[in-house]
């Protein structure tokens, strides 16, 4: 019984992993591809993820949880907020260009406030260094702090469409994000 748990768990470890790259390459990769791509049976996926909505998900909340990892890595609080900001938009797109694709697959196949909760660690430390940023007399205090928060979720999904579109180029994109992120949240 144990040895088949362990399957288990390495069957879907394969299959988010295998889900991530596939999706990230192709939004509209089927079920099929990401099975075969984790070395596992459709019916094996299936069992673990009743649809492709489901592995969406699950795959979703795994690359979250990656770009999450890294982005507690920054150490965001050692330095002051300006300077936060530019490593978190660099570290956030280049996690999110990696992934832009599969973001495309999410908005294609997930309610826009499910793909929001995935987001909810990441946000929590969006918040804490806007709301620091405001602090320090550095980022704005005119508008809402939820309003900034989903603005910067909003502009980082918005690059990354854009840069699938080909109206923007991904080598370009990390600065232009930058740029735009610094003067929406700058202090008049």
């Amino acid at each position: 019984m144990v040895t088949r748990r362990a399957d288990a768990e390495r069957n879907i470890a394969a299959i988010l992993e295998a889900g991530r790259q596939v999706l990230s390459a192709d939004p509209a990769a089927s079920v099929a591809e990401i099975a075969k791509a984790a070395g596992v049976g459709r019916v094996t996926l299936y069992g673990h993820f009743p649809s492709r909505e489901s592995l969406v998900e699950a795959v979703l909340t795994h690359a979250v949880e990656l770009a999450d990892g890294v982005l507690e890595e920054l150490r965001l609080d050692d330095v002051p907020a300006p300077e936060a900001l530019d490593r978190l938009v660099g570290s956030s797109w280049d996690v999110l260009g990696q992934h832009s694709r599969l973001f495309v697959a999410a908005d294609a196949t997930l309610p826009g406030e499910l793909i929001r909760e995935h987001h909810a660690g990441p946000l929590r430390r969006v918040e804490r260094l806007i709301a620091r940023g405001r602090d320090e007399g550095s980022f704005r205090t005119d508008l809402p702090l939820p309003w900034l928060v989903s603005t910067f979720l909003a502009v980082l999904h918005t690059a990354a469409a854009e840069v699938e579109a080909g109206r923007l180029d991904r080598a370009a994109a990390g600065e232009t994000l930058t740029r735009t992120l610094r003067s929406l949240l700058r202090a008049s």
